[in-house]
């Protein structure tokens, strides 16, 4: 049971480390756009589209085993990172119906990307391994 924990833990520190890089270009884009250029729900969609291509390539190269066409894990690894945005525009949306949180957009999508990161590790997971919870 230790080696499981042990080794699940090594997978999700590297998919957390690959993510930090995805959401360092998601969090400085948005910022950027949502500055200087788009309102907060399309500056979103903008930086979340762009992190997620940036992401499929450390996923493939770092994080996980690949069991399948790269074309075909690229496709679902793209169709669950669109159900991942709706849920993070969704996240976006209700939380600048609050004044607080519509001052404050570094704040929003800190909360908005936390909120998805597990939703992410077990679609991405299971596209790119064909499982959800066994490690090697």
């Amino acid at each position: 049971m230790i080696d499981y924990l042990k080794k699940l833990f090594l997978i999700k520190l590297r998919f957390a480390a690959s993510g930090l890089v995805a959401t360092g270009i998601d969090y400085i884009l948005y910022m950027v756009l949502v500055t200087h250029f788009l309102e907060p729900v399309p500056a979103n969609v903008v930086s979340y589209s762009l992190a997620v291509v940036a992401n499929f390539m450390m996923q493939k190269r770092f994080v996980f085993k690949l069991q399948g066409s790269a074309s075909g894990a690229f496709f679902w690894s793209i169709a669950a990172s669109a159900v991942g945005l709706l849920i993070s525009t969704g996240i976006i949306y209700w939380l600048n119906l609050y004044p607080f949180f519509a001052e404050r957009q570094y704040l929003t999508k800190i909360l908005a990307t936390g909120l998805i990161f597990f939703y992410n590790f077990y679609t991405k997971r299971f596209i790119f391994e064909r499982r959800l919870f066994e490690v090697d």
